[in-house]
């Protein structure tokens, strides 16, 4: 990679004008999908933007604790209607609707369709009479406790939903398919004791976390600002590039030097739970290399320790700071 001229420079890290920014630019929640209460029920809806009284002012301040904060905020539902919502209020349903991860959960109301494509294993394709363990191709058409619907795979559900996925395939003649004839006997024979052990089990869906989308790859990520009107990803990008760029030497005619391997490398995007901040991760596919011969192996401070540290702190009445490593980079030569 070529030095940059000043101007160069100057131009590849312009940064815009305070005037440019709005006060949804750095607005956490918007664009979020939650569940929300309406009425009686519960709708799924998103957040579109903020509350703002007569004069144009947004309603309402930030505050760091979600119980203080008097933020108002406009969430669309499918149905085209529009409520008004506390800040708090998002706060309290998002963080209770996802699990220690941050990923949304779903509640199955009932399974209402289903379809196969060309993968899909036949009863005229096993000549053997053989049974097929194998339940690609299909898919099924679910209805979810939050008023949404989606087609989830058959092999997602019949770990999460074992007892309705075959009580619906004998319901509507599916039970001689290959996908399902193997398991059906099996699966009902056991329903009593399924009841009592299912409970209400979720299906965990990875699109969403904490009620945000989250991409899986640059160009997702992009498109999900563009959509939302926001640069949360795009942002996180350039930082986590800023950051790895130390640890990488390139040419000047970007050729791989002689004894080099080139590897592939990629995004890896999550959000955090304190202030729902976006993050990008760049990662190499170190399993496409051999690994060095020079040691890379990087020490753990023990628990012990740092309980003795404590100890020490409080007995000698000395304050105790805490410090993040943003990025480190291994010494050892890699090629």
């Amino acid at each position: 990679m070529a030095d940059l001229t000043p101007e160069e420079e100057a131009e590849v890290y312009d940064s815009p004008e305070l005037d440019d920014f709005t006060p949804e630019t750095f607005d956490e929640y918007l664009s979020g999908k939650v569940v929300l209460p309406v009425g009686d029920t519960m709708q799924h809806g998103e957040v579109i933007c903020r509350r703002r009284v007569h004069n144009r002012r947004p309603v309402g301040l930030r505050n760091a604790n979600p119980m203080l904060d008097t933020r108002e905020y406009e969430v669309l539902f499918p149905d085209g209607t529009q409520q008004s919502y506390m800040a708090n209020a998002i706060a309290e349903n998002l963080y209770s609707q996802v699990d220690s991860e941050g990923h949304t959960f779903a509640v199955l109301q009932e399974i209402i369709g289903h379809e196969r494509d060309r993968t899909a294993v036949s009863s005229s394709d096993l000549s053997n009479g053989k049974p097929c363990f194998t339940t690609k191709g299909w898919k099924l058409l679910v209805a979810w406790k939050d008023g949404t619907s989606s087609l989830v795979p058959l092999r997602e559900m019949k770990d999460s939903y074992p007892l309705q996925t075959d009580e619906y395939a004998v319901a509507n003649s599916l039970a001689k398919e290959p996908a399902f004839k193997w398991r059906i006997p099996h699966v009902l024979r056991k329903r009593d004791r399924i009841i009592e052990k299912l409970g209400k089990k979720k299906y965990w869906r990875r699109t969403h976390k904490y009620g945000i989308e989250l991409p899986k790859s640059v160009a997702e990520a992009l498109d999900i600002d563009r959509r939302t009107g926001t640069t949360f990803w795009r942002d996180a990008i350039d930082k986590e590039m800023r950051n790895v760029l130390p640890a990488f030497k390139f040419n000047d005619d970007d050729t791989i030097p002689i004894g080099y391997k080139h590897i592939t490398c990629h995004m890896i995007f999550d959000i955090k739970m304190v202030g729902l901040v976006r993050k990008a991760r760049f990662v190499a596919g170190g399993h496409l290399t051999e690994p060095p011969v020079e040691s890379v192996y990087s020490s753990v401070v023990t628990r012990e320790s740092v309980r003795i540290m404590f100890l020490i702190a409080v007995l000698n009445d000395l304050d105790i700071l805490g410090a993040g490593v943003q990025n480190a980079y291994i010494n050892a030569r890699t090629t």
